[in-house]
């Protein structure tokens, strides 16, 4: 299908718009022919609506000098009478005055230059521009803290109502949904506080939305990078962190240096490096234990501070049966319970604690129940 033009009067010059495009493509990385084609969309869009076009419109842009054309598509048929309608067909004798190559079935282009398109045209350009200025500016955002993920950030607080908590962190705010915030902490508008970055997604009309955090497990890791330079340097490696927020926290830390004592690394001096930790936690009690590959040590370290006398480890159930001094059940458990499922958290392990008496009892309960059926074997014999 052939097409041709007869050009009318003379195009619409924008060599000053080109030049502000490939500025735009050089400052902002707007891609200089993804722009142009956006822009020659938008002037048919334009057209139509203030000229209210019912024809077939083509834009087109020259990328060197900026000229703008407008032409009218108009399918070529035989015959006048063939016409049914003249904003979208012509016969082929009207369409030999524009080209003398059209045949019946092509598509003959005619230059519109409609009045006060110019001005049209540059107001068009500037809202394209302006827009794919916006798109650009949210997607540097966008990769730029997509790739700050996992990190610790600080913001002032500008909205805390008791709901979600909206930061101000310099390019972008930050939300901090409910379930995300410690429950013992209260906000305020202009406070300075950090937090982690949990994810970054794309809110209303593409603009970048930071998901940020203080209640969750790796906020307290980094904190623990940010505070300890031996975990910083890889000396020193978190292997477990569990987490109630606000109340208690256990890090498992391990060395494979010999020399290097992780937990007191981690507590430091008068415990100066752990109250550091705790103070940006408003408090929160934090157990610093020692990993160990033996999950029985392990255990036993999970549930500071409770002594613990056994540790009868089911490997393929992954479930322990814990036995500590009747004076320290209450503790090992902890209040409601805190103590041995944040130790079951961290060492994914199912934990069952019992206290000495209560080991002992079940002991005398099994060993009655097994003569029982001694002796009622021996009763049936």
């Amino acid at each position: 299908m052939k097409k041709n033009t007869k050009t009318k009067s003379e195009a619409i010059n924008s060599s000053e718009l080109i030049l502000a495009i490939e500025e735009l493509e050089k400052e902002n990385g707007i891609d200089k022919d993804s722009l142009l084609e956006s822009i020659q969309a938008a002037l048919v869009t334009a057209y139509k609506r203030n000229f209210d076009s019912a024809e077939n419109v083509k834009v087109t842009m020259n990328s060197v000098t900026g000229e703008i054309h407008v032409f009218a598509e108009k399918e070529v048929v035989e015959k006048r009478e063939d016409v049914e309608n003249d904003k979208l067909q012509i016969c082929l004798e009207d369409a030999k005055k524009i080209g003398k190559g059209l045949e019946v079935g092509d598509v003959a282009e005619i230059e519109q230059v409609p009045k006060n398109f110019g001005r049209i045209a540059a107001q068009t350009a500037k809202q394209v521009i302006i827009q794919k200025i916006r798109e650009a500016s949210r997607d540097f955002l966008f990769n730029e803290f997509s790739q700050r993920k996992g990190e610790i950030v600080s913001g002032i607080v500008q909205k805390a109502d008791g709901g979600v908590v909206v930061l101000d962190l310099g390019k972008l705010e930050g939300i901090m949904p409910v379930k995300e915030q410690i429950p013992s902490e209260k906000y305020k508008v202009n406070d300075k506080i950090r937090a982690y970055i949990v994810d970054v997604e794309r809110g209303m009309k593409g603009a970048p939305q930071v998901i940020v955090s203080r209640a969750h497990n790796d906020f307290v890791r980094k904190l623990f990078e940010l505070e300890i330079p031996e975990i910083y340097e890889g000396v020193i490696e978190i292997k477990s962190v569990s987490r109630d927020p606000g109340n208690r926290s256990k890090v498992a830390v391990y060395s494979p240096n010999e020399n290097i004592d992780p937990v007191g690394s981690c507590v430091g001096q008068k415990g100066i490096r752990i109250q550091n930790i705790i103070n940006e936690l408003s408090g929160e009690k934090i157990d610093v234990i020692e990993w160990n590959e033996d999950p029985s040590i392990y255990i036993s370290a999970a549930l500071l501070p409770a002594q613990v006398l056994a540790v009868d480890i089911h490997e393929e159930e992954k479930f322990a049966q814990v036995i500590v001094p009747d004076d320290q059940l209450s503790l090992a458990i902890g209040k409601a319970g805190q103590n041995a499922r944040l130790a079951a958290k961290l060492t994914n392990w199912k934990i069952d604690i019992k206290s000495e008496s209560q080991f002992r009892q079940m002991l005398e309960e099994a060993k009655n129940q097994e003569e029982m059926v001694e002796e009622n074997t021996e009763e049936t014999e």
